[in-house]
């Protein structure tokens, strides 16, 4: 009976770790800016480096160039934008003006 407690507890930390990227902010980035104490309009711009350098970074790893990379970028940052939103319970229109903002902030075009 323990070895199938632990068989299932070891199966279901194993599928958040895989999940939890794509349904919240990268940890790390949540958890420097806590750190740091920041809020408003400085937690706001460092959110949006942090993700910006993460999803830099996952394209050195995958050493991704040219279309592919770009093409990954937008998703990741798409992704984070979209985590945040749904951290904001955001729908609709404010979720989609969010979205586009978060985006358009992250990417700096």
């Amino acid at each position: 009976m323990k070895t199938i407690a632990l068989v299932l507890a070891s199966a279901f930390l194993a599928t958040a770790a895989i999940v939890t990227p794509a349904l919240a902010d990268d940890p790390s980035c949540l958890t420097q800016a806590t750190t740091k104490k920041l809020a408003g309009a400085a937690l706001a711009s460092f959110m949006d480096k942090c993700s910006r350098d993460t999803c830099t970074a996952n394209a050195d790893a995958k050493k991704l160039a040219g279309a592919a990379r770009t093409s990954n970028m937008t998703k990741c940052i798409k992704d984070s934008c979209d985590a945040r939103a749904d951290n904001r319970k955001l729908s609709g229109a404010a979720r989609d003006s969010f979205t586009k903002k978060c985006i358009t902030d992250t990417t700096g075009t």
